[in-house]
């Protein structure tokens, strides 16, 4: 499945149609975050997550869904089941990501 690029206008509606979402919050001057992007691309077309809509976040250009996650540094991540904030992490290993994801079963 690709990565979706949502904002404020789009990011509730979005929750609102997938039980399950995980959200990958960036800004363009984050390296980390760059760097990450292919890994992210990579986990979305992975069928052990088949069911889980990806999302890609401006954090600077999305205020409204950074403050539905807490952000706090970025790259940030967030799972969210049925619209409902399930648990967040602030990494750029690939493992925590998963972890994070996990908590979605």
């Amino acid at each position: 499945m690709a990565v979706i690029q949502a904002t404020d206008s789009d990011f509730n509606n979005i929750l609102a149609q997938n039980e399950k979402v995980v959200v990958k919050y960036y800004a363009d001057w984050c390296g980390n975050c760059r760097l990450f992007s292919p890994k992210f691309k990579r986990m979305s077309d992975n069928e052990q997550f088949s069911g889980i809509a990806f999302l890609d976040v401006n954090a600077e250009v999305s205020p409204e869904a950074r403050k539905a996650a807490g952000v706090t540094n970025l790259p940030f991540f967030a799972v969210f089941k049925n619209g409902t904030l399930v648990d967040t992490v602030a990494a750029s290993k690939e493992e925590a990501v998963v972890n994070l994801i996990n908590k979605l079963n």
